[in-house]
C-alpha cells in the first residue's frame, strides 16, 4: 500500500512542476488624475486607484488570475495580454466582440488563464478600440527558464534586469480624439497627432547605472500610433530578444520601435563615471501629416553615472534630424531566432489582401483590405463557432461570422501564408494575435507611383531566409508588401490587425477562425462570467454575426460597412473642396476686415463664426 502511494507520488511530480504558481490580482479599473508628460494633467484609465499599471511577473506554465471589475462610469473595458498564445485558454484573448462581449461599467469579469510554455516580454492593454491609449496597459513579464545548465533558454548573462515603455500621449481623451478623427471632416483620413512622447508613462527620466555593469533592458512600444528610436549616446545595444523570441546577439547603435514591438537588449555601461548622457526616445516624423506647434517630437532622458556632475543639455530639436541620420541601426529583417527553425513548408492556404484608405459615403475615410473594412459581429466569433452545434458545414462557412468581417476559415496544422500589400504611403505595424510567424520577404518604396505589390515569380522577391525572423508584430513599409507564414496548431478564433490604433478605428483587421472543428470536439465551452458580461450589456451569445441563431446563413441585419462614394468623389476631391471651402472664407474675411475697418476685430471673429456655423447647417 505504501509503495503504491509512493509510486502515485512519483508521478504526480511533473504534473506538480508544470502546475506552476497561481498569481491572483484583484484590479478595479477606474479614471486616476495624471499628468504624465508635465503639461497637461488629464483624466488616465488606472487600476487600483494608481497609475502608472503595475506590471505582471510570472514563470512558464503558471496560472494567472484577474478579477477585473470596470468602475469607470461611462466606458466599457477588455483586456488582452499581448504576445501570449493562449493555447488552449482561446475565449481569455480579450478583444472585444472576437473572443468576448465588452465588460461594461459595473461588471467584474475574471481572465482565468495558464502562460503555457512562453516565456519572455510582453504587454497587456485594452481592446476596445483604442482605449489603451488612455491609459490602460502594463509590462507582462515571463521569466526565463534556465535550470538546465546545459541547455539554457536564455544563454545570455547579465547584471540587473530593467523595464522601459515607450509611447505616444495625447491630452485629449480617445473617445473625442475619434469623434473628430472619424468624421467627413477629415477628408484625408489623417491620424490624429500626438502632444509628446512618454518614456516609462513620464518624461525627463534620470536613470542611475553602476560603471562596468551590464543591463537586460526590456523595451516596450505601448503607444498608438508612431514608431519610436531609441539610443543612448556614446553606447551599444546588443539585441538578445524581439517580441518575446530570443535571436542571436546583434549590436546597434539604435533601435526602432514600432508601435506593439518588444526589444530586449544588453546594455554594457561605461568603466569610467566622469560623464553622464542622452537616452533619447524621438517619434517617427515620417508617420505624421504635419507638426503642431505643441508636439515634441524629441524626448531627452538621462543615464547618470555620477550624479553630482551635470547633464547634458535636453537634445534640441532642431539637431534630431540631424542625430538620426548618423545613427546607423538595423533592419528587424535581418534577427535571426537563437534556436534556428527553418523556413516553414509551401503554404497549405494563402491569404492574399491588398491594403486601402477609401471615403465611403457617409464621407468618413476607412482603412480596407480586399475592399472590405472591419465591423463588429453582433454576437462575438468565438462564440458563433459554437453555435453551429457540430454542424460541420456551417463551422467551416466563412459566411456565418460576418460579410464585413474579413473572415478567413484555417485547417488545422495547415502552413498559412499571409500575403499584405501595402497600396498606401503610410507604415503599418501588424500583429497577429494567438500566433508568432515567420516574416520571408518584405519590401517598400517612397514611390508612390511605382508601388511595389508581390509577385512570386520574381525572384527577389521569393529569395526567403532559411531561418527566418520570427516575432509577432511586423510593419510594413509605405507602398510596398510583407509575406508572412505560419503554422495553425492553436485553435481558435485570432484577430491579425494593424496596431496603429487609429487604423483599427477605421477597420484594419481581419479574422481567422482556425480550425474551428477542433474547438467543437474539445467541448469548449461560454464560462458563465462571459455570459454575465454579455447579458448586462445586451449582447446574444448565440448566432451569427447578425445575431441570428435560427438561420446562421441569414446575414439580415449584421453590422455593414456605408455604401460606397458617389461617382466622381475621391480624396482628393474632397480635400480640393475643403480648401476651396477655407480659402473662401479667409478671402470673404479679407474683404470684410479691408472695408469695415472701423469694426472691432472681435467682431470680425464672430462673422468668422456665423460663416462656419452657416457652412456646417447646410452641410447637415
Amino acid at each position: 500500500m505504501i509503495f503504491n502511494q509512493f509510486i502515485l507520488w512519483l508521478i504526480s511530480i511533473p504534473l506538480i512542476l508544470a502546475s506552476g504558481t497561481i498569481h491572483r490580482f484583484d484590479w478595479n479599473v477606474s479614471y486616476v488624475m495624471a499628468n504624465p508628460d508635465g503639461i497637461h494633467p488629464r483624466r488616465m484609465i488606472g487600476i487600483n486607484n494608481q497609475w502608472p499599471n503595475p506590471t505582471i511577473r510570472s514563470k512558464k506554465n503558471d496560472r494567472v488570475i484577474i478579477n477585473l471589475t470596470n468602475e469607470l462610469p461611462d466606458k466599457n473595458v477588455s483586456l488582452h495580454f499581448h504576445g501570449l498564445f493562449q493555447r488552449g485558454y482561446n475565449d481569455q484573448d480579450g478583444p472585444a466582440f472576437v473572443t468576448q462581449c465588452p465588460i461594461s461599467p459595473g461588471v467584474t469579469f475574471t481572465y482565468d488563464f495558464n502562460v503555457t510554455d512562453q516565456s519572455g516580454t510582453y504587454w497587456y492593454h485594452s481592446h476596445m478600440g483604442s482605449q489603451y491609449g488612455d491609459g490602460l496597459r502594463g509590462l507582462f513579464i515571463i521569466e526565463y527558464d534556465n535550470n538546465d545548465e546545459y541547455n539554457k533558454e536564455f544563454p545570455y548573462e547579465y547584471d540587473e534586469d530593467v523595464t522601459l515603455s515607450v509611447g505616444d500621449h495625447y491630452h485629449l481623451e480617445s473617445p473625442e480624439i475619434v469623434k473628430n478623427f472619424m468624421t467627413r471632416f477629415n477628408p484625408t483620413g489623417a491620424e490624429p497627432i500626438p502632444q509628446n512622447g512618454l518614456f516609462n508613462e513620464t518624461k525627463n527620466v534620470t536613470w542611475q547605472v553602476n560603471p562596468d555593469t551590464t543591463y537586460l533592458l526590456r523595451i516596450v512600444n505601448m503607444g498608438l500610433f508612431t514608431s519610436h528610436y531609441v539610443y543612448i549616446e556614446d553606447h551599444t545595444f546588443t539585441i538578445v530578444e524581439v517580441d518575446g523570441v530570443v535571436v542571436e546577439p546583434y549590436e546597434t547603435d539604435s533601435l526602432y520601435v514600432a508601435v506593439a514591438q518588444r526589444y530586449v537588449v544588453l546594455m554594457k555601461t561605461k568603466k569610467s563615471t566622469d560623464k553622464n548622457f542622452r537616452f533619447v526616445n524621438v517619434l517617427d516624423q515620417d508617420m505624421l501629416d504635419f507638426l503642431p506647434l505643441d508636439l515634441q517630437i524629441v524626448s531627452t532622458n538621462w543615464i547618470v553615472y555620477d550624479k553630482s556632475l551635470e547633464l547634458p543639455p535636453a537634445l534640441p530639436f532642431n539637431q534630431f534630424h540631424k542625430t538620426i541620420k548618423s545613427l546607423v541601426g538595423f533592419d528587424d529583417f535581418d534577427l535571426r531566432p537563437l534556436r534556428k527553425v527553418n523556413l516553414l513548408d509551401e503554404p497549405d492556404y494563402t491569404i492574399q489582401v491588398n491594403l486601402t484608405m477609401e471615403v465611403l459615403g457617409d464621407g468618413v475615410t476607412y482603412a480596407m483590405f480586399n475592399g472590405k473594412t472591419f465591423r463588429p459581429p453582433k454576437v462575438p466569433s468565438l462564440y458563433t463557432v459554437l453555435s453551429t452545434h457540430g454542424n460541420t458545414n456551417l463551422t467551416t462557412n466563412e459566411l456565418i461570422y460576418g460579410t464585413n468581417t474579413n473572415s478567413f476559415v484555417l485547417q488545422g496544422d495547415e502552413v498559412v501564408e499571409i500575403i499584405l500589400n501595402n497600396m498606401d504611403p503610410g507604415k503599418h505595424p501588424f500583429h497577429l494575435h494567438g500566433h508568432n510567424f515567420q516574416v520571408i520577404s518584405r519590401f517598400d518604396t517612397d514611390d508612390e507611383d511605382n508601388q511595389l505589390v508581390f509577385d512570386p515569380t520574381n525572384e527577389t522577391y521569393t529569395n526567403y531566409p532559411e531561418f527566418p525572423m520570427v516575432r509577432d508584430t511586423v510593419e510594413v513599409g509605405p507602398n510596398g508588401f510583407i509575406v508572412l507564414r505560419f503554422k495553425a496548431d492553436n485553435p481558435g478564433v485570432w484577430f491579425f490587425h494593424c496596431h496603429v490604433d487609429w487604423h483599427l478605428e477605421q477597420g484594419l483587421a481581419i479574422l481567422l477562425v482556425e480550425d474551428p472543428l477542433e474547438l467543437l470536439s474539445s467541448n469548449t465551452t461560454i464560462p458563465q462570467n462571459h455570459i454575465d458580461a454579455c447579458n448586462a450589456i445586451g449582447m446574444p451569445i448565440k448566432g451569427n454575426a447578425a445575431g441570428n441563431d435560427i438561420d446562421l446563413l441569414d446575414l439580415y441585419g449584421e453590422n455593414i460597412q456605408p455604401n460606397p462614394l458617389p461617382a466622381g468623389f475621391t480624396n482628393k476631391g474632397y480635400l480640393a473642396i475643403t480648401c476651396c471651402t477655407l480659402i473662401a472664407i479667409y478671402g470673404l474675411w479679407s474683404i470684410y476686415n479691408y472695408g469695415m475697418e472701423d469694426i472691432s476685430k472681435d467682431n470680425a471673429e464672430d462673422v468668422i463664426e456665423k460663416l462656419y456655423k452657416i457652412l456646417d447647417d447646410y452641410d447637415k
